[in-house]
């Protein structure tokens, strides 16, 4: 028994750390585009200024795409070859757990066997976030590509913490980008 209780509580421990940082990331794309003629970029203003998040968070957003859109060798440009815009949108999740020992048999990480007393439910919210980066041809004006990060946001009021967390979101994303490399992995 000792074993099991040894074996299970690292484990969940690290589950729950990695659910609390993990982006789940999905991305679909034009496969008639080229992607290698991409080379430049501007933001989409019209699409940017319809995100539904504080111009505090949207700039934050910003710097965190732009710094790795230049990591990818992309440069910021008056005529670009493609145009940036962000959506976002955000649900709370309500998570329902039954803790009720009361009779029957039943298991925790300090026991299993007959139930012991107490019970209840905990109830627990959270906010979950998506965050949607198109890229949008500036020629034809269609969009070409369209990656999604879902995840948590934690009310963070530490703004180092939040900054932090937009540039994993938008990291995360962006390793989708472009579907060639993606594909040929």
């Amino acid at each position: 028994m000792k074993k099991i209780k040894i074996l299970v509580v690292p484990m969940l421990v690290l589950l729950f750390l990695s659910s609390c940082t993990s982006v789940r990331v999905l991305s679909d794309y034009d496969k008639e585009a080229n992607f290698d003629s991409y080379k430049t970029y501007a933001f989409y203003k019209t699409g940017i200024d319809k995100a539904q998040i504080s111009d505090l968070d949207k700039k934050r957003i910003l710097r965190a795409i732009e710094a790795e859109m230049t990591n990818r060798g992309f440069s910021k440009s008056e005529n670009p070859d493609i145009l940036v815009s962000i959506f976002t949108k955000e649900k709370e999740q309500v998570d329902i757990y039954n803790n009720y020992w009361g009779g029957g048999w039943g298991w925790s990480p300090y026991y299993w066997g007959p139930g012991w007393g107490g019970g209840g439910n905990n109830v627990s919210t959270r906010t979950e976030g998506s965050l949607y980066i198109d890229l949008i041809d500036s020629k034809s004006k269609e969009l070409v590509w369209q990656g999604k990060g879902v995840g948590n946001l934690n009310n963070i009021s530490n703004m180092e913490k939040k900054e932090q967390r937009i540039r994993e979101f938008v990291s995360e994303i962006l390793t989708q980008y472009p579907p060639n490399a993606v594909a040929a992995k």
